[in-house]
């Protein structure tokens, strides 16, 4: 089959287009910005889907496709990210799109609970999308997937894995329990349906066999990692609003921080549902969280990456704080140096804002290290004392690229 596949770079996109091609299907990966150098055998096009909101806009690239898999989505709205365009208009362009195409088969993946509670604009954009596509004459299944966890580090997998690495595990409050659900029966899942024959018509929750706390999720995977059990504590109520404040903030710069409003509204009430109606009409036993980590036993590379988690926003953090205000600093400094001291705080300041910025920062982060280069040629010629000096302003300079090295390797998240 000829099979067009959206949100190809998120985590079921992504490893729904390896299986889908290594089962010799012909694979159409819809990214934001094409990118063939990861998977450069499969045909990769560039739909934005929050700008892709008219039929016509996306029957280019319907021609001799079979099948079309939604897996767009976004959590909460910012300046790259629209919920509602994303998943109700953008979406209703495709729908009818593949109406017009003869494109039948459409499988859609909404979130589990949306047809039961909208606490947020992310499920209310959800649950029209799903109406949309209810509305056409297509051969639809929407599926609603619990948490989706797996063995790729990303989103709330990602989190869990984070929160399992701190030695005291702070709780949010007010979180509801959660079926997670695993990778692999999701996978499955479509691929059941892609078979000619297979029903239609239909709207199943993927929730896993047990529900379970915030708390046991993190504690599953420490165990799987090989610790003991963390501390617990819960957060109060206004700590716990400055963080999903931080991550709104950090989503304005282009960051996709899990913990956003959005994120509260939507596990205040959970993810739980009802599974027995996707294992009859499928015959898929979804797998348990303990089951599916004893399976793919923790590497020392996992464990890195868990420890790493919350270094990296961090980093993202205190670097760009740290060329700003050296930046200021340096402005409000006399010497005799003044015209090249002046035009160093202008690049430190422009250097922290593009590192701030997360379509700016790998550009931000190579500029830092040249600038950090051209101080430590300059200090050297200018004032070649300050090697010796106690406190070190050029020897400190080395830890600075360093650090400026890691947050370049750990800066990609999908």
């Amino acid at each position: 089959m000829k099979i067009l596949v959206t949100g190809a770079s998120g985590l079921i996109g992504a490893a729904l287009c390896a299986r889908l091609a290594g089962e010799s299907h012909e694979v159409v990966r819809v990214l934001h910005h094409a990118d063939t150098g990861v998977h450069p055998e499969i045909q990769t096009v560039s739909v934005d889907m929050a700008r892709g909101l008219r039929p016509q806009d996306w029957t280019p690239y319907l021609a001799g496709v079979d099948a079309v898999v939604n897996c767009a989505g976004v959590l909460q709205d910012s300046a790259r990210e629209n919920t509602r365009h994303v998943h109700s208009t953008g979406a209703s362009a495709l729908f009818t799109a593949c109406e017009h195409a003869g494109v039948n088969k459409v499988i859609h993946f909404s979130a589990i609970g949306v047809d039961r509670q909208q606490p947020s604009a992310f499920s209310a954009s959800k649950l029209a999308g799903d109406e949309a596509l209810m509305a056409r004459s297509l051969d639809w299944v929407i599926l609603r997937p619990s948490v989706v966890l797996g063995r790729p580090a990303f989103g709330a997998s990602a989190l869990f894995r984070g929160l399992a690495a701190l030695p005291l595990l702070p709780l949010m409050p007010d979180t509801g329990r959660l079926q997670v659900v695993q990778l692999d029966d999701v996978i499955s899942t479509v691929l059941f349906f892609l078979k000619p024959g297979s029903p239609s018509h239909l709207k199943l929750d993927l929730a896993g066999p047990e529900a379970l706390s915030m708390s046991e999720v993190v504690g599953r995977y420490r165990r799987w990692f090989g610790w003991s059990s963390a501390r617990e504590f819960i957060l109060p109520n206004w700590a716990a609003a400055i963080l999903y404040r931080f991550g709104d903030a950090a989503a304005q710069l282009g960051w996709r921080p899990p913990m956003r409003s959005n994120a509260a509204k939507e596990i205040a009430r959970g993810a739980v549902g009802d599974p027995q109606p996707w294992m009859t009409a499928t015959g898929i036993q979804p797998s348990s969280l303990a089951s599916a980590l004893r399976l793919n036993p923790a590497t020392v590379q996992e464990r890195w990456f868990a420890g790493l988690y919350f270094v990296k926003p961090a980093l993202f953090v205190v670097l760009p704080l740290f060329w700003i205000m050296t930046g200021i600093i340096s402005l409000t400094v006399k010497n005799r140096f003044q015209r090249l001291r002046s035009a160093g705080a202008l690049a430190d300041i422009a250097v922290g804002a593009l590192i701030a910025c997360r379509p700016t920062s790998r550009l931000g982060l190579f500029g830092a290290i040249a600038v950090s280069l051209f101080y430590a040629i300059a200090g050297s010629i200018l004032r070649p004392d300050l090697w010796l000096e106690p406190l070190g302003p050029l020897i400190k300079i080395l830890p600075i690229l360093v650090l400026h090295f890691a947050a370049l390797a750990i800066l990609e998240e999908r």
